[in-house]
């Protein structure tokens, strides 16, 4: 049997690696403008790109990161993936211009994706049945309550150290994780139990994956569900400076945006099993539909700045983060439900495609940004109207 940790140190330490994926897209918000006036002075809105090319790279990074672990072992690639975000950090931190600091923020979510993904992997190593879930779910809940704190923690040190300094917390967050696997965690897939890297197979499964009407269809809704909401996220830190004069509170508002999302983990948990999969990803959608059309409606009726027009942008950012316990677990379990064996190589394939493809909607979205939240109300107007019609599109019988 492979060696265990105790549970709740292992929980604690797969919390940490989670973490580190949220902390290192939401705590760089607050640098955005600094980064964009030295080296996007002539394009602020180039910034927001070094939040896509984090979640680009780690989409990369979690279509080979499943596969191989599954023939070198758990704790080398997580270690490994540790190793290339501390050198995207690095070389984030110290880049002059606007091309490298991309560079090197697609390098560190490339490597984060290796903890993420590697670590949940680990999980179904070491546990089953409701062990394995209340593991997850606890996890999952970090990873939902991680980017209330990160932008205030984000803030603090930029304001000590600049934006180079965050780059600096990067590091030292992912020389924790790697210190605690290398000194505490045993190798978690037994010798026995990997699997030979034998790309026919990993190609014919691929096939298999992408062969089925259903699956492309969830892929297609988690690709505009993410789509909507890392667009929100690169634009967010401008319209609290820009539109509503509320820099210097940014990280507590979006800190209470996050807390009042993190609290439909719970929801989802206590109705999902009694009314269904189904429902809760259309309801997910219907709100986010509903919420962004009524929006938009008030927007162009007046209320667009002041008090009254923040706490509408307010309100409807905490109904679009708040549908995501909704629509992205329950619409990743639908994918898998089909394909049986091949899950391990279906979750590494399909979050990929739904990644990166998010990325597509995202960076086109921010780079839009005019000063008005309007093209990213629009954003998940669309997102979510196109995921509604896809689902009716589902097949029943599959």
């Amino acid at each position: 049997m492979p060696r265990r940790l105790p549970q709740v140190e292992f929980t604690f330490l797969l919390a940490l690696l989670f973490a580190t994926v949220a902390f290192s897209i939401d705590a760089m918000l607050p640098g955005l403008p600094q980064i964009a006036a030295q080296l996007s002075p002539n394009d602020p809105n180039r910034a927001q790109l070094v939040l896509t090319a984090f979640v680009f790279g780690m989409g990369l990074g979690t279509l080979i990161s499943g596969p191989i672990s599954d023939h070198f072992g758990r704790k080398p690639l997580i270690l490994f993936g540790l190793g290339l975000y501390i050198v995207g950090a690095i070389i984030g931190g110290l880049s002059s211009s606007m091309e490298v600091m991309l560079l090197g923020r697609a390098v560190q979510g490339f490597g984060a994706a290796f903890p993420r993904t590697v670590g949940l992997a680990m999980v179904r190593d070491l546990y089953e049945g409701r062990e394995m879930a209340k593991i997850t779910s606890f996890v999952m809940t970090i990873f939902m309550l991680a980017p209330a704190a990160a932008p205030l923690i984000g803030s603090v040190i930029i304001e000590g150290f600049g934006w180079h300094g965050v780059f600096g917390a990067f590091v030292l967050i992912a020389l924790i994780g790697a210190a605690w696997v290398t000194l505490r965690q045993g190798e978690t897939l037994e010798p026995e139990n990997r699997r030979h890297l034998n790309w026919t197979d990993i190609v014919g499964g691929t096939k298999i994956i992408l062969g089925n009407y259903n699956v492309r269809i969830y892929t297609l809704m988690l690709m505009l569900g993410f789509g909507q909401m890392f667009a929100v996220l690169s634009s967010v830190q401008q319209l609290y400076d820009e539109t509503y004069g509320l820099a210097e509170s940014f990280p507590y508002w979006f800190g209470g945006t996050a807390l009042i999302a993190a609290t439909s983990t719970v929801i989802n948990g206590l109705l999902v099993t009694r009314l269904g999969m189904h429902f809760m990803i259309r309801m997910g959608f219907s709100i986010s539909l509903i919420s962004s059309a009524i929006t938009i409606v008030l927007y162009f009726a007046g209320l667009k700045t002041g008090a009254a027009g923040f706490g509408l942008f307010f309100i409807w950012t905490a109904s679009v983060f708040f549908i995501n316990a909704f629509t992205f677990g329950n619409l990743n379990a639908l994918a898998l439900v089909p394909l049986g064996k091949l899950a391990g190589l279906a979750n590494s394939v399909i979050g990929a495609l739904f990644t990166m493809g998010s990325v597509i909607i995202a960076a086109p979205v921010g780079l839009a940004f005019n000063g008005t939240p309007v093209p990213v109300i629009l954003a998940a107007l669309i997102c979510s109207g196109l995921a509604l019609l896809l689902f009716k599109m589902e097949r029943k019988e599959a």
